[in-house]
């Protein structure tokens, strides 16, 4: 798994290297950021559980993306991600850094759809009221898939991220609370995102 985390940190500054020595056009490197709406395991589940309230699962983002290419194109990002689910009344709040790995093409005018891998590394997770483990790993792949529209310098896209495998924290002490002893920590989550290429 450690030969594995290197590779994947190894690909990511490969591609950002790529990209400042990469001259042609289409080709670009900025900022992002946005917002997210998290389920952290069950989001469908989540919508209707929260309807009455439903910015309890709204959390952030900010990072650098970079991009290769025109019609067909590669976008690496490297992203922090601050996200928030309710679970029984009770919020898990979860810190970590994303790395999608997407592949786009354009489809009409402005319009692109694409996706990919998104390697992700769990920095610190939190359960209001309760005490909880480590996750299993800190380190997972998930998949990210959307649409976005490009004016020049500024981009909108809206996605969809699902992690691939179960990653889960055991409660130490669960207080006789009404939950679960296993909470399960995939992202599955809607991202829309802001732009703005140097």
């Amino acid at each position: 798994m450690k030969n594995l985390k290197k590779a994947a940190l190894l690909a990511v500054v490969l591609a950002f290297v790529g990209l400042s020595a990469h001259a042609q056009k289409g080709s670009a490197f900025g900022f992002k950021g946005g917002l997210n709406y998290s389920a952290n395991g069950d989001y469908f589940q989540s919508i209707s559980n929260n309807y009455r309230s439903p910015d309890r699962n709204i959390g952030y983002h900010i990072g650098l993306f970079g991009k290769i290419g025109n019609q067909l194109y590669f976008r690496p990002e490297l992203v922090y991600t601050k996200t928030k689910s309710d679970y029984d009344n009770a919020e898990f709040d979860m810190s970590k850094i994303d790395a999608p790995l997407l592949v786009g093409v354009k489809v009409l005018g402005p319009v692109s759809v694409f996706g990919g891998p998104s390697l992700q590394y769990i920095l610190d997770t939190n359960f209001e009221g309760l005490d909880i483990d480590d996750v299993e790993d800190d380190f997972s792949v998930g998949l990210n898939f959307g649409i976005a529209l490009n004016f020049n310098k500024i981009g909108i896209d809206l996605r969809y991220e699902r992690g691939f495998s179960d990653n889960e924290a055991t409660f130490l002490n669960n207080n006789n609370i009404n939950i679960n002893d296993r909470l399960d920590t995939r992202p599955d989550q809607l991202i829309l995102s802001l732009s703005i290429a140097l």
